[in-house]
């Protein structure tokens, strides 16, 4: 998958594990989120997914931390969660929200094979061990008949793609800043942009 990475990310990654910070940068992203993919939903949908992008969201912060606790770097633990989400988005036949292609369903599982079985999830239950009270959204199957993906970007199912802030393409990401201001992380300060997923 393709993915964007800089030091608001690597400040997520630090603020996420602290007290007190890490609830409001978990809320700011929560609410970053679903700005960003309910603004992809086919047009009079978004309103009645919200609630269900929220908690799902807010679960998967859960599965971005076991995987940096795992081993996986930023942008891999990024990537899971990312994985998760598409993997709920075919289900409901929200295939205009998809980041790639639903014939790249398979390959992102397979590559995360181990941590998902790990915690239960499968393409059919995105959140696994995170699951809970999820609320439900209608959903759209007879898009799984004819896929149309608008947002997805296809052939980068055998990594993860990390463009940086130069606009290059990083295979596998980039590593850690030795000093990251936590402030720079979303809900620390009021300037974060709706972009930065």
């Amino acid at each position: 998958m393709k993915l964007r990475q800089n030091v608001r990310h690597f400040a997520a990654k630090q603020a996420l594990t602290m007290p007190v910070v890490g609830e409001m940068v978990r809320d700011r992203l929560v609410d970053l989120h679903v700005d960003v993919f309910g603004s992809k939903a086919a047009e009079g949908h978004r309103e009645e997914r919200e609630p269900h992008l929220e908690a799902f969201f807010d679960r998967t912060f859960d599965t971005y931390v076991d995987a940096l606790d795992a081993g996986f770097s930023e942008a891999k633990a990024r990537e899971i969660t990312h994985v998760q989400a598409n993997f709920d988005f075919y289900n409901h036949g929200w295939t205009e929200m998809m980041e790639f292609p639903a014939d790249e369903l398979d390959a992102h599982y397979d590559r995360y094979r181990d941590f998902f079985e790990r915690h239960g999830i499968t393409i059919a239950d995105p959140l696994g061990e995170y699951g809970g009270d999820v609320p439900e959204a209608p959903s759209t199957p007879e898009r799984l008949d004819n896929p149309v993906h608008p947002h997805a970007e296809g052939g980068f199912a055998d990594d993860v793609y990390v463009e940086d802030d130069d606009g290059n393409l990083v295979i596998g990401g980039t590593d850690d800043p030795d000093d990251v201001d936590v402030t720079a992380a979303p809900g620390v300060d009021d300037d974060t942009r709706p972009d930065e997923d």
